[in-house]
């Protein structure tokens, strides 16, 4: 009686679970049928003359990043725009040799005529990244900041290619740009995560950002206008993903984002697997903190129809599924040894077309980018495997989110490794 009655219990814990995961990897389904639909609009540059360019503060926040940081400075000192318009913080609260390097380029290029980098330390890492970027905001006396990450270089025109969308819209918030992969072909994990990332990046985000539906900053590659940061609260460390947290709270006080998938920064992709579980461990934590902190409020907004609420939760609760995929393993065995499958409802065909949604982002998001696309399709069995290998280490992540609200977790960033193709 008693192992019937676990088994029971288990049959309708996987039956409720299979059925949640099916409406959650139908969510995608949604994003790519949008994608088809609109993939072919793209917004139109503004005609801005060059002296009419607003002002922008680039901020680089920066721990411990001494093998790729002379890279990013140099990239940045580089960018096209108007030298009286243009001001560059790096943040640095390094503990190691970075702080000397940045002093070193920072007066390489005072030699050459770039006189508009200032390096910012703090008395403290108090906030992580998000402390440090309040703290870069508390001294930017610009309209507009752009943000890098350590291991990003940012294309000499990407200034010209986005800042003016602002001047055109003055309730745009947010311009976000296209990652693209420095060291796409290092390896078979890098080769796999990109696939993934250029189906996020170019059919989730743009399908997201086209269908009005809530979407994020991805952290790096994207611009703000200073007037939404502050209106939304500014930078917070409530949570270890403050991108994700900052660009609900603008969403839900009116302000709109842009997305430009044909506007790319290349950065490099964890090439170990430690790397990768770290950044992936961090990702799901943070993910989940946001699910638990805006899910609410995001239910209880106006702007959003039911359905468009519904996709929001969808994309806050990434990570958060991971367990529940993780369930649904460990109940498999225990329900093949019952010989309960005969006796739940066949969920079969449901999942058998949920589970062509991932191939079929990748695809098109492959497809798009064009060249030896099909060559790049030869990872997905390795995409495949480390997916299904990372449930328990995301799993892991997503429990790492749930504590109690203003409990700060430490953010572990991942190495870098100054890697190109």
């Amino acid at each position: 009686m008693i192992i019937d009655a676990i088994l029971y219990l288990a049959a309708a814990a996987y039956v409720l679970g299979a059925l949640v995961l099916i409406v959650f990897v139908g969510s995608f389904g949604v994003l790519l049928a949008i994608y088809w639909m609109i993939r072919r609009e793209s917004p139109q540059l503004p005609v801005v003359p060059t002296a009419d360019l607003p002002a922008i503060t680039i901020q680089l926040p920066v721990f411990n990043e001494a093998h790729v940081i002379e890279r990013l400075l140099d990239a940045c000192a580089r960018l096209d725009y108007p030298p009286g318009q243009l001001h560059i913080q790096v943040i640095d609260d390094s503990t190691d040799e970075t702080t000397r390097l940045i002093r070193q380029r920072i007066a390489y290029w005072q030699d050459r005529g770039v006189s508009y980098i200032d390096l910012l330390r703090r008395p403290a890492r108090s906030g992580y990244k998000a402390g440090a970027l309040a703290y870069g905001l508390s001294q930017t006396t610009t309209d507009y900041i752009a943000v890098f990450d350590a291991d990003f270089i940012p294309p000499r025109d990407f200034l010209h290619r986005t800042v003016p969308y602002f001047t055109a819209n003055p309730n745009l918030a947010l311009v976000q740009t296209r990652w693209n992969h420095l060291n796409r072909n290092t390896n078979g994990l890098t080769r796999a995560q990109a696939l993934t990332m250029d189906g996020h990046f170019i059919v989730e985000q743009t399908a997201r950002n086209r269908g009005q539906l809530p979407m994020s900053m991805n952290g790096t590659g994207g611009l703000w206008r200073v007037a939404a940061l502050h209106d939304a609260g500014g930078w917070s460390s409530d949570t270890i993903t403050e991108d994700l947290d900052l660009s609900y709270r603008a969403l839900l006080r009116g302000w709109e984002f842009l997305y430009l998938p044909d506007v790319t920064v290349p950065g490099e992709l964890p090439p170990q697997v430690q790397a990768y579980k770290i950044q992936q461990r961090r990702w799901a934590t943070g993910m989940t903190e946001n699910l638990i902190k805006n899910a609410i409020p995001l239910l209880r907004s106006r702007r959003y129809s039911p359905g468009k609420k519904l996709m929001g939760l969808a994309h806050l609760a990434q990570y958060a599924i991971q367990p529940l995929i993780l369930l649904l393993f460990v109940l498999t065995p225990l329900l093949l040894w019952g010989d309960m499958f005969p006796r739940m409802p066949n969920l079969g065909p449901l999942f058998g077309a949920v589970g062509l949604i991932a191939p079929a982002i990748m695809i098109t998001a492959q497809w798009e980018i064009g060249g030896n696309w099909m060559q790049r399709l030869l990872a997905f069995p390795v995409q495949f495997i480390i997916g299904a290998a990372a449930v328990l280490n995301n799993t892991w992540g997503v429990l790492n989110g749930l504590h109690r609200p203003g409990v700060e977790r430490e953010f572990k960033r991942t190495p870098k490794f100054r890697l190109m193709q």
